[in-house]
């Protein structure tokens, strides 16, 4: 059963330059996204990105220190949002980087 409840082009965008890495020049890669969220448009019916809620590769260890943190420090606290997030995180065995998509209401 399909929600009715388009996407934006920019928000499908913003996924595929997040999941593909391309070969990027060290200025390239700072104006990547660390973090993204996105909302329901005003007349709730397709999902859009939000303005100013975003976190840059190359602000991290600039101006945010913990960007997991402030990311979430993002986030309203009572209504409902979607949103990326571009982890890296150890392993005992390597180095790993996982793209998270989140979905979430909080009461």
């Amino acid at each position: 059963m399909a929600s009715g409840v388009q996407v934006a082009d920019e928000v499908c965008r913003i996924f595929y330059d997040m999941k593909v890495r391309k070969c990027s020049t060290p200025e390239e890669i700072k104006k990547r996204k660390k973090a993204v969220i996105f909302c329901l448009s005003a007349d709730k019916k397709c999902i859009i990105v939000e303005e100013g809620k975003e976190i840059l590769v190359g602000d991290v260890g600039v101006t945010i220190t913990d960007p997991f943190k402030h990311f979430v420090g993002m986030l309203p606290e009572k209504d409902c949002r979607y949103a990326l997030y571009d982890a890296s995180f150890e392993t005992k065995e390597s180095r790993k980087e996982e793209l998270m998509f989140f979905c979430g209401h909080q009461n």
